[in-house]
């Protein structure tokens, strides 16, 4: 009696939490032209194998939609669903694999995983995981490789080892040209970027991440995959999605864009309707996770 008393006054929490949080985001379907649910959102993942979520790194409410949209995916999807991550690298596969299968602790999994800093952020999705036996991609392109580049350009690459393209996609990595190259420049103060090799990392991380998702995808049928990154790796379609798509344009990919803005209140979604299919605005005065 007592502990289903507990469960249910848990539920109520949760569910009273939920509604209180709702107030501080606002997610708009753009081909739709109005605003929607999670569910709505989770619905539209029927007709797709792979889900965009962009998010500001920092983004408090940001990162409880990740989970929350995580979580739907798998009820409506249950073990038809898997999470890809930038924040894990290519080549600490086996420590995420350990980890989720109970075989290491947590505290081996974010020192050997190298975790990022703000890993607090993520663990709701990886402990989601692994409590339901989700898989999870650790996606991104390790810190060695991508540093390599900076310094070389991406020409050092052909130097590495056949045993370093277990962890690297294969080569040659385009460069993206266009928008993706002006929106780059203009992040970095509008310079004229010229043969930088920082621009050539930034392409790196997103043919890894590209090919870690298309990767998993061609040998898993049918699960559909939430892959979260830094939003301008996939605002606009640009980046990683841009790269993913290229490499397999059958995939049905769907993006979220999702930051926090002053027009909260009443949002331009006019503004904003480039960035992706769906629209996330959160609200700029709840504190940022670091």
């Amino acid at each position: 009696m007592k502990f289903s008393l507990l469960i249910f006054v848990l539920s109520i929490s949760t569910a009273l939490y939920a509604q209180e949080i709702s107030s501080h985001y606002k997610i708009y379907d753009v081909k739709k032209q109005k605003t929607i649910s999670i569910e709505d959102l989770v619905a539209d993942m029927s007709a797709a194998d792979v889900l965009f979520f962009g998010e500001d790194h920092n983004d408090s409410i940001g990162h409880y939609l990740e989970a929350e949209i995580f979580k739907k995916l798998s009820d409506k999807y249950p073990q038809k669903t898997a999470l890809s991550l930038e924040m894990f690298h290519t080549d600490v596969q086996p420590q995420v694999d350990e980890y989720l299968a109970g075989l290491i602790s947590e505290k081996n999994f974010i020192k050997e995983g190298r975790a990022w800093g703000n890993y607090k952020d993520y663990r709701p999705l990886v402990e989601y995981a692994k409590q339901n036996h989700l898989q999870v991609i650790a996606a991104n392109a390790a810190t060695r490789y991508s540093n390599a580049v900076t310094m070389g350009g991406l020409k050092v690459l052909e130097k590495f080892p056949k045993t370093s393209f277990n962890f690297l996609p294969p080569l040659p990595v385009d460069t993206a040209q266009g928008r993706y190259y002006e929106k780059f420049a203009e992040t970095l103060g509008g310079h004229n970027m010229g043969s930088m090799q920082i621009y050539q990392t930034q392409n790196l991380w997103d043919a890894t991440m590209a090919w870690s998702v298309n990767k998993f995808v061609k040998t898993n049928k049918g699960v559909k995959v939430m892959q979260l990154n830094g939003r301008f790796h996939s605002d606009e379609k640009l980046g990683t999605l841009a790269k993913l798509a290229k490499l397999n344009p059958k995939l049905k990919i769907l993006n979220i864009s999702s930051f926090s803005n002053e027009s909260f209140a009443q949002p331009d979604w006019e503004k904003f309707k480039s960035l992706g299919d769906y629209i996330i605005i959160t609200d700029p005065t709840v504190k940022k996770s670091y």
